[in-house]
């Protein structure tokens, strides 16, 4: 396998972990900016006030965006695995090694 297949491959899946963690990262950000207005305005300090509204958005994100995630992550395993066979005979290490002995 090429270095550039291996960056390629490695490109892909950063991007995809970024898209899959986006919607729950995000949606967890507004509502901890929401409390944290709500608590400066209210002089309310409490430290695990964020918890519970963080934990209740991010499982509601978890099931609204599960079923596309779920799609999106068995395509792309789907791609990788349907190309192995592809990535071995790239290869020019032991494999070509020992078919330049046959």
């Amino acid at each position: 396998m090429s270095a550039d297949k291996v960056i390629d491959i490695s490109r892909e899946t950063v991007m995809l972990i970024l898209k899959l963690s986006a919607p729950m990262l995000l949606a967890s950000l507004v509502v901890g900016l929401i409390i944290s207005l709500i608590q400066t305005i209210t002089s309310i300090q409490e430290q695990t006030l964020t918890f519970v509204p963080k934990l209740i958005v991010t499982m509601l994100m978890l099931v609204l965006t599960g079923g596309w995630m779920m799609t999106s992550l068995s395509e792309f395993t789907t791609e990788l695995f349907s190309g192995f066979g592809d990535y071995i005979y790239e290869s020019t290490g032991f494999i070509g090694y020992i078919r330049s002995l046959l």
